[in-house]
This record gives structure tokens, sequence and C-alpha cells, in this order.
């Protein structure tokens, strides 16, 4: 008996945020289950052209529900993916020349969809399937300590977020305390005007 591929094409949809893509992964389908191309260089890189040397740091993180990891924005690129489970992704960008600064994306995120985010745009999550939520990072460079950056709260009211699961600030098996003490957005971009 030969079973029936079903074919998902490799796609992308631009954001309002600038360079902030998300990308739908090509996959096949059969009765024994699912390939997915997390990254194939000749598809991604027109897309990902700030990404010209490669991916130098690969990243899995396991999250129970309920629990925010960011809104970090690293002096790096990244491409985001939910490996199992699902998660509420959270973007916002802090890049003072860029021309959507302030604008904040969200996307729900399953496996085979994807985020590329750009330098300087913060990168954060609810996972929210009922079990973990595996969260997949690519970085184009390697994260060291003190790498310049910016981050923000997740509790910032003025990001107008409606998180899936109400997070309480005060518990830190949710929120870690230094994501919950991180600047606002607007204590940011005020800082951009000195």
């Amino acid at each position: 008996m030969v079973s029936e591929l079903a074919v998902e094409e490799f796609s992308t949809e631009e954001t309002a945020i600038a360079g902030l893509v998300v990308i739908h992964a090509r996959s096949v389908t059969d009765a024994r289950g699912t390939v997915r191309e997390l990254y194939r260089g000749s598809v991604y890189s027109p897309v990902l052209s700030d990404v010209t040397q490669g991916w130098k740091q690969i990243n899995l993180t396991r999250t129970r529900r309920g629990a925010v990891r960011g809104l970090h924005g690293e002096s790096m690129a990244k491409l985001v993916t939910v490996a199992s489970g699902s998660a509420f992704g959270v973007y916002v960008d802090t890049r003072p020349e860029s021309r959507t600064v302030g604008n904040v994306v969200t996307v729900s995120l399953i496996p085979g969809k994807q985020v590329y985010v750009p330098q300087g745009v913060c990168n954060g999550f609810q996972a929210t399937a009922e079990h973990d939520t595996e969260y997949l990072y690519f970085f184009d460079s390697e994260w060291r300590p003190q790498m310049s950056g910016v981050a923000v709260t997740p509790l910032d009211s003025a990001l107008g977020l409606t998180w899936p699961i109400s997070i309480n600030p005060n518990d830190h098996d949710q929120i870690s305390e230094k994501d919950a003490a991180a600047p606002t957005l607007s204590s940011i971009l005020s800082g951009y005007a000195v």
C-alpha cells in the first residue's frame, strides 16, 4: 500500500516590524510522520540576507505551560521555532534607527512555523501547550556574558499584550525576577532621545 504524501511548501510573511519575517517551513508528511526542513541555506538565504556567516549557536529550551521567557534583544540575529508544543511569540522593535521602532508583533508558534528575528528586536514567548514546549533558537553569533543588547519587561502594559495565560509577576517559576524587573519600552525609547 502506498501512502499519500502531504507537502507543505516553504513560504514567508512580512510583519509590522522591519526585517521580522514569519516563515512556514517546508514539510513532507506521510503515514509514518513528518519531515520538516528547519533550515536549508539555498532557500532561506535570500530571506535571511542579514545572516551572512551561517548559524554559530543553536539552543533548545524546555518550558512548562504558562512560563514566560524574554523579552530579549541581543546583538545577534535569531531564527526561532517550536520543536514540540506551542508558544505565544512576542517581538518588540527596540532599534533606534528602525522605521518600525516601538512596534509589537505576536505570532502563535507551532512546529513548522518559524520567525526570523533581526538583531536588536526583542524576542520572548509564553509556553501554551498542555505539556512542556521545546523552543528552538538558531543564533548568528555565539552568546557571551555582557553581550550588548536590550531587554523589555513582558509585564509592560503599554505593549498591549494579552498573554494567553495570566502572568503572576511574583511567581518566579513563571517569569524570572530579571525579566519581570526589565525596563519598559517607553523608558528604553526615551533613553535614545538623550
